[in-house]
């Protein structure tokens, strides 16, 4: 089991438009393998925990489903290791 920390940074920030980040948020939380979602201040906009099997499919969860959802700009991984 491989564990990560995603931080996001989402497209128009959280500031004029909390709506859309809420909505970036609820589709982030559906995606399989996410377990939890938060919103946060600071130079990110998101924190995604993801459990995968391994590091192939942690990395098809990051580049194919979180990347491609409009709502993300950019992303950032930190894969926990204790």
């Amino acid at each position: 089991m491989v564990e990560a920390l995603v931080l996001m940074k989402i497209i128009g920030g959280t500031g004029e438009s909390l709506d859309w980040a809420k909505s970036t948020k609820k589709k982030v939380s559906e995606i399989p393998g996410v377990v939890e979602v938060f919103g946060v201040l600071g130079g990110y906009d998101m924190v995604a925990r993801i459990q995968a099997k391994n590091l192939e499919e942690l990395t098809t969860i990051v580049t194919d489903r979180l990347r491609s959802n409009p709502g993300i700009e950019s992303t950032m991984t930190l894969i926990i290791v204790f």
